[in-house]
């Protein structure tokens, strides 16, 4: 398995590298397919919240992509925690394909015949993943320039290529990547779609469909 290190306004040290590379003997044998083991190291602004050292930890091979990050007073830290995520993540993983290889998943058509319902899921409207409202567009509408003002959000664009897959699968991968939603394309419509965390172990589906 290849490793890369990298930091950003933070130097990585031999002793860093030394410590992750004895570290993560025990993903190799978790993950014997694993090829790259990647972790970025970040130093955070003094005006966030959790000042210090960011980790993203990172393992792709044969099967998903498994991430895991942490926020600590130093590097060694903030892997530890990271470090400790990932572990979990990968190892439920494990557990779950050992459960379904059991049990035997339920074909496509079964779960799609069904409205997902052995999911778990639900449809929600777009205003839940967005935020936005209708006393928004209306603001928005009067007050055109509104947008234009400035704002200190920032915003993050990022494009990844589109994935066919249930929205089980889906579910799956969004668990493995430590994120609250999910992005694909849903194989029982074609559709783009998103999967999204709720309370507890719920989980919702928001889909896009165009208007006849």
């Amino acid at each position: 398995m290849e490793v890369k290190i990298h930091g950003r306004s933070v130097t990585i040290t031999d002793r860093f590298e030394n410590y992750v590379a004895a570290k993560i003997e025990k993903i190799s044998t978790l993950l014997p397919k694993a090829l790259l083991f990647e972790a970025r190291v970040s130093r955070t602004s003094d005006k966030s919240p959790v000042y210090g050292d960011h980790v993203e930890l990172t393992v792709t091979g044969v099967g998903p992509v498994i991430r895991a990050e942490a926020t600590a007073t130093d590097k060694f830290s903030a892997f530890d925690i990271a470090y400790g995520r990932l572990l979990e993540r990968i190892r439920r993983h494990k557990d779950k394909r050992r459960a379904d290889h059991k049990r035997g998943k339920p074909s496509l058509g079964t779960v799609a015949a069904h409205g997902f319902d052995t999911l778990d899921v639900t449809p929600a409207d777009v205003e839940l993943l967005t935020g936005a409202t209708a006393s928004d567009a209306a603001d928005a509408a009067v007050n055109p320039e509104a947008e234009s003002d400035y704002t200190p959000v920032v915003i993050r664009h990022k494009s990844f290529p589109a994935e066919v897959m249930s929205a089980d699968a889906a579910v799956d991968r969004m668990e493995l990547v430590g994120h609250d939603f999910f992005l694909f394309i849903d194989e029982a419509n074609n559709q783009p779609s998103v999967v999204y965390r709720r309370k507890g172990w719920n989980y919702g589906v928001i889909s896009l469909t165009e208007e006849a």
